[in-house]
């Protein structure tokens, strides 16, 4: 008797999903995120790397700073389809057209509001009118552009069946995309999904036509309805770098993207994009636009992959996988990293201890432990320069120098320079002063230090910010130093900035110090993993 014969179904290929940013355009229309035409191009660069499908690089019409930099990328930029977007308009569909002209391959990304409230207060037009709008606009644009994508500006508001006639209409006269935004952020993810499984079975249109997705954070909802958009058919997702957009922002690029990638089993589709470009995207998008990134943002930010808690990092030191989903390597971030504070555990400690040469038996870890969380309630996070210092008995409170004064001078004219006298005092060597000139008086006041102390360091980052405290404002700067291919962090309050940035400056190069007495031959910078 034969063994019965098993059928093995195929689990069905998932479809492409195409990732729009509009990290230029609706990003870069926010308050506070301007850039430069340089800059946009600069950035376009990295996204047509990262292999966005689209780029949507601005408004042509809007400016003609900004119809130049959509001309500019779309002739420098390979790779990414290249778009402008534009009102319902002649006057913005020529723009688009003479802006996108030497795209390898271009799009036009015509709108028009479809909501009773849109219609009526902004609009004044009726159905009809706007049905009417939206085949002259797309009669005129055809021909002129390789692709054309028509968005239903506020769509979740927008009644059902003049939705999908909208979107009907929109199909039959040269839309290749039909995108359904969110404007407003309103929505949720189990309306959207349903919106979206309704339109993709009742809107009638070419068998090309795909649906998108545009989805608002005012709800902090954003990517959570963009990947429900996806279940319900939507087989395009419109997002930015670092979620930024009108508001509170738009679909966060990165979080999408990477849900999808960690999450196959629920999300049937798959993207091009390489994934090692997010975090360096972030970084990109955060220096141009001078927006710092939230600590805890996910994919991105400083502690996405960074364990204090004891038994986390116990699990971590294990097994990465008891705690993290995705690997810092799969989104281009530098490493995990087990952070030391107070919430910190003895095997995080040891494995600390032991990346920088320190060989401890049970009793010499105990006593290092017990300084360990005396240093860790005294500063928060502990770092390696902190732990050599802590383990070579230096002191703990700060560096060997003190702040007596600093003086801060600007010159007139179209190109000032900024010098800073700094007066310091050292217990061995007394009173010492120099003068420094920088980019800026900060850097002076940090050139003046280095010519003090000998010191060959560079400043990679400093952030300040004030507080209140029982005494009155405070100044906290927060440091990190390259110094000889190590980097440093240091942390230090002040009454003023200045102050606080130089004792921050001063502390990182005694822990700098301290750390290359201790282990000279360790990695720069050593992290767990």
């Amino acid at each position: 008797m034969s063994a019965p014969k098993l059928t093995v179904h195929a689990q069905p290929e998932p479809e492409r999903l195409r990732i729009f940013d509009t990290t230029l355009r609706d990003g870069e229309q926010a308050p506070g995120f301007s850039m430069t035409p340089a800059e946009k191009l600069e950035m376009a660069r990295h996204l047509a790397a990262m292999k966005v499908d689209t780029i949507e690089a601005g408004f042509a019409a809007a400016s003609p700073g900004d119809k130049q930099a959509v001309h500019t990328i779309a002739r420098e930029i390979h790779g990414s389809t290249i778009c402008s977007l534009a009102r319902a308009s002649e006057s913005d569909i020529d723009a688009a057209a003479e802006a996108l002209e030497p795209a390898r391959r271009s799009r036009l990304h015509i709108f028009l509001a479809t909501s009773p409230i849109h219609r009526q207060a902004k609009l004044k037009m009726s159905r009809m009118e706007v049905l009417k709008a939206i085949e002259h606009a797309l009669t005129h644009a055809r021909g002129s552009f390789d692709e054309i994508e028509f968005s239903a500006e506020d769509a979740l508001r927008t009644e059902t069946e003049f939705l999908v006639e909208a979107l009907s209409v929109a199909a039959a006269n040269g839309a290749d995309v039909l995108n359904v935004p969110d404007t407003v952020g309103v929505s949720e993810p189990a309306e959207i999904r349903a919106l979206f499984e309704h339109l993709t079975s009742s809107v009638e249109r070419p068998e090309h036509v795909i649906f998108s997705a545009h989805c608002h954070n005012d709800l902090g909802l954003a990517v959570a309805n963009s990947l429900a958009a996806v279940q319900g058919g939507a087989r395009q997702v419109e997002c930015a770098i670092n979620g930024i957009g009108e508001r509170a922002g738009n679909c966060s690029l990165e979080e999408a993207v990477m849900a999808i990638n960690v999450r196959p089993d629920i999300f049937p589709v798959i993207t091009q994009v390489d994934t090692t470009r997010l975090w360096p995207a972030s970084q990109m998008l955060s220096r141009l636009t001078g927006a710092p990134i939230a600590p805890n943002k996910a994919i991105v930010g400083k502690n996405a992959f960074a364990h204090e808690a004891g038994i986390h990092q116990h699990g971590v030191i294990s097994d990465r996988r008891t705690y993290e989903i995705m690997t810092p390597a799969s989104v281009g971030a530098p490493g995990s990293e087990l952070v030391l504070g107070k919430h910190s555990g003895k095997h995080a400690l040891a494995q600390r201890l032991q990346a920088l040469g320190y060989e401890l038996d049970e009793a010499g870890l105990a006593e290092a432990f017990r300084a360990f969380k005396d240093l860790a309630d005294m500063h928060g996070e502990v770092t390696d320069a902190d732990l050599a210092g802590l383990m070579e008995g230096h002191s703990a409170s700060g560096s060997a120098w003190t702040v007596l004064r600093t003086e801060l001078r600007c010159t007139a004219g179209p190109r000032p320079t900024q010098f800073a006298r700094v007066e310091l005092d050292h217990p061995e060597r007394g009173r010492v002063s120099d003068i420094a000139k920088g980019d800026g008086p900060v850097a002076a006041a940090f050139g003046a230090v280095q010519r003090i102390t000998g010191a060959d360091a560079d400043v990679s980052a400093l952030e300040t910010r004030m507080v209140h405290s029982a005494t009155g404002r405070e100044f906290i700067a927060e440091i990190e130093v390259d110094v000889h291919g190590r980097t440093v962090r240091g942390r230090a309050r002040g009454p003023d900035i200045v102050t606080a940035a130089l004792d921050a400056f001063l502390f990182s190069l005694d822990r700098a110090d301290a750390l290359n007495s201790a282990n000279p031959q360790s990695q720069p910078a050593a992290q767990a993993g």
